[in-house]
């Protein structure tokens, strides 16, 4: 790569640092000083003489203009006008497109619209507008496809670079240029495949998991030198016995023997025998206890070196949400431009690192958003000036995590949901019965519907009633969920919340009746140990107080075994001491009860699997030591439960109509061609008391009962399994005598009503859905079925 292009790279970040510095002042600044001019000019100033470092001009005299105006705004201690402000940002806007249509040190033509715009702002005599000039498609910030590249990583420096000069040295954050090393080759960039970089991430998650069975190996040496050490002991205590018992049967003897030679020679091999094995067993114990020291040192070196391979594959396998959503404000202000709307649009938290394929499927479903905000969301400026609200329409794009989950927030300061509206659609398209009054929640989640639009007519921005409907099909695809809500004290928010895949993430691992759980470390505000005295019963609940940033609180205790219907579910207070989790979700807090804390790890968390606890409890899976998975619970989702009425920590019931098995030892068979699903059903099973053998597909499962290597009490199974399907397992248990009365549960994701009457017909006793599980309708199903 030669001097230019690395100096480009340098001014790609560098200028982008100044611009959203400029975009913070226009927008504000602190709310205590407002916008620093002084600042703003030097930045302006700065992109002016690093864009004449490499040579671009056309950038060079828009940023000319931008730092003769700050100047004189920053001399006069005086503020931006509405056209001012304007022209700033179409100026901001060229540059930004300009320098991402670069194409090997040249860029496409600069619009003359920014430079007119400025000219008239500093020059209010100057000549009158031009006609506008075509304003260029703002180009979509596209994720790469596969087999696409990922983000540059440098090898090797330039023969020669020549020293930037102060005046052109990279801002903070910008990227450093390398200078020239003796006999060194030309630096280049390795552009590497998304697909290597993908099966990187999922090979260091292998050997995440191949690791956990060396603490075992280490513990066997252990248990090794134990023993070892425990035999020399032993032999020394013979040896001594032995020695004793010569003493006394010659201190017995009452005429005086001579030994013969023979006799004494065997005393003294006997002896050397029993020294030989004495030090040969404490040997066996020191090289035993050494090589177990070893094996450990050895197994926190590598597991280190993982770690750290883990971590760099997974900041190349994220990217910044910037890569998609970037160029959206852009976007954005130039369809404003053409509908002439004033709009001021802010984006936070773009910096956040998120999977590449969450992205790429999310792309266009935030752009639609932002376009309904700005065609919906539009007022009349004589509303806004009466409302008191600043005639540009505020739009808004902020992501943030919490939990285990994404967040995106689409809001503006707009006229807020047309209700009347909505329901006059829904009525005309059949959503909604004639004289149905909806609340205000179902009827704002028809407007996801397809070709719902409340639009008079079709325009270049809205009418067709697609845009909330592709927002929603990704939120179902993603498996997270969107909603529409009015936002106090005007406008409208739209939220996506989606969960977090392929993302290294702190988990505090738990245990509950006897199954270990995950939950996401951030929302562990603090561990307790709650004995009977701290909890308090308060309108059918358990309560704790508690003292929280220097006030006392009384705060909501649940227990998780009962929470998620295990077990052994019991009132805290009947348990004796128990350690629990200070929980925070969704803004609120409560007291979480487990059986056990284990460990904090940081663990690759993967998408939530199709069956499971409550799906409102869980948002996805880790793997544990030896491809145990875990499910990791969702803060948010246990918050809110605590604020539901009678729940809390009261236990489930264990009577007729409980969860709990009625039959301990009864003996489930679970047919499912995935290892995930059979992993966690088996524990489900398990925990509740039943003995669970599993089966790959129908054929393994009909050849396993027909050997009769087990009594089988009731059957399991998927439906979509290879060599046998589920359909056809009941067909053939049904034909058999042996098993035609035998209890067969079909569980699938496949939920089509003719599905269901298919599998019912064939024989099932049971036909349940893996979208809607949860696992006490399992729970009850069996119970009843056995």
């Amino acid at each position: 790569m030669d001097i230019r292009q690395l100096l480009l790279a340098a001014f790609e970040v560098e200028h982008r640092e100044h611009i959203d510095a400029i975009r913070d002042a226009l927008a504000g600044g602190t709310a205590e000083s407002g916008p620093d001019w002084n600042d703003v000019f030097r930045r302006a100033h700065s992109l002016k003489g690093a864009s004449r470092a490499v040579d671009l001009p056309a950038v060079e005299a828009v940023a000319h203009r931008l730092e003769a105006l700050f100047e004189r705004v920053a001399a006069q201690d005086a503020g931006l006008s509405r056209t001012d402000t304007a022209a700033v940002h179409l100026a901001l806007d060229r540059i930004e497109a300009y320098v991402a249509g670069l194409t090997d040190g040249a860029g496409p033509d600069m619009p003359g619209d920014a430079l007119a715009a400025l000219d008239r702002t500093l020059d209010p005599a100057a000549a009158p507008e031009p006609p506008a000039a075509p304003t260029p498609a703002p180009p979509e910030p596209v994720l790469p496809e596969k087999p696409s590249l990922a983000r540059p990583v440098p090898v090797d420096q330039p023969a020669e670079a020549p020293q930037a000069s102060a005046a052109q040295a990279p801002q903070a954050g910008a990227v450093e240029i390398p200078q020239a090393g003796p006999a060194e080759g030309p630096q280049g960039l390795l552009r590497v495949p998304a697909e290597a970089i993908e099966a990187l991430t999922r090979a260091t998650h292998d050997l995440a998991s191949a690791l956990g069975g060396e603490t075992q190996v280490a513990e066997g040496l252990g248990r090794l030198a134990r023993r070892a050490a425990d035999l020399a002991r032993l032999a020394e205590g013979l040896r001594g016995g032995a020695a004793a018992r010569r003493r006394s049967g010659s201190a017995k003897a009452s005429t005086p023997v001579s030994t013969p030679a023979s006799t004494e020679r065997t005393e003294t091999r006997s002896d050397a025998e029993w020294r030989s094995l004495e030090a040969g067993l404490l040997a066996l114990s020191r090289d035993a206890a050494e090589v177990s020291r070893l094996r450990g040192a050895v197994a926190a070196s590598v597991e280190g070196a993982m770690a750290r391979v883990s971590g760099e594959a997974e900041r190349l396998a994220l990217v910044p949400a910037e890569t998609a959503f970037g160029g959206f404000p852009r976007a954005l202000r130039d369809l404003a431009r053409e509908a002439g709307r004033e709009i001021a649009v802010t984006a936070r938290g773009l910096e956040l690192p998120v999977d590449r394929a969450m992205l790429q499927v999310l792309k266009d479903p935030v752009l639609h958003a932002l376009r309904n905000a700005l065609s919906h969301g539009a007022d009349a400026p004589e509303a806004r000036r009466d409302q008191g609200k600043p005639s540009a329409l505020a739009i808004g794009l902020d992501v943030s995590v919490q939990g285990a989950r994404l967040l995106i927030r689409i809001h503006d300061d707009g006229r807020g949901p047309d209700l009347a509206a909505i329901a006059e659609t829904a009525r005309r398209r059949g959503l909604l019965a004639p004289g149905a009054e909806p609340e205000r929640e179902a009827l704002l989640a028809l407007v996801f519907e397809p070709g719902f639009s409340t639009a008079a007519a079709v325009d270049t921005l809205s009418g067709r009633g697609m845009g909330l409907s592709v927002v929603a099909d990704a939120a179902r695809r993603l498996g997270g969920s969107v909603r529409l809500a009015a936002r106090a004290p005007f406008g409208t928010e739209l939220a996506m919340s989606l969960p977090l895949s392929a993302a290294q993430r702190a988990m505090l691992l738990v245990e509950a009746g006897g199954v270990t759980y995950a939950l996401p470390s951030a929302a562990a505000e603090r561990l307790l140990s709650l004995s009977p005295g701290d909890l308090t019963p308060a309108m059918g609940r358990l309560v704790t107080r508690l003292r929280i940033e220097g006030a006392d609180a009384t705060l909501p205790v649940l227990d998780l075994r009962s929470l998620l219907g295990l077990a052994g579910a019991t009132e805290p207070e009947l348990g004796g001491t128990r350690p629990a989790i200070l929980l925070r979700g969704a803004g609120r807090r409560c007291v979480l009860t487990v059986d056990g804390l284990s460990d904090v790890r940081t663990l690759r968390v993967l998408p939530a699997p199709p069956i499971g606890a409550d799906p409102r409890l869980v948002s996805g899976t880790v793997i544990l030591a030896g491809d145990r998975p875990a499910l990791v619970l969702d803060a948010d989702g246990l918050v809110a439960r605590a604020g539901e009425t009678g729940r809390g920590a009261a236990p489930e019931p264990t009577g007729p109509r409980g969860t709990i098995a009625q039959a301990p030892r009864s003996t489930i068979l679970v047919v499912d061609d995935s290892i995930t699903t059979r992993t966690l059903e088996k524990g489900i099973l398990e925990a509740a008391g039943y003995r669970v053998v599993v089966c790959v597909d129908g054929q393994d499962a009909l050849d396993r009962l027909r050997a009769g290597i087990e009594p089988v009490d009731l059957v399991v199974a998927d439906v979509e399994m290879p060599r046998l399907d589920g359909f056809g397992l009941v067909k053939a248990l049904r034909a058999d005598e042996a098993f035609a009365r035998l209890p067969i549960i079909l569980m699938t994701s496949r939920g089509d009503a003719e599905d269901v009457a298919r599998g019912l017909e064939l024989g099932a006793d049971a036909y349940l859905t893996k979208q809607t599980f949860d696992q006490r309708q399992l729970l009850d199903t069996i119970r009843q079925l056995l």
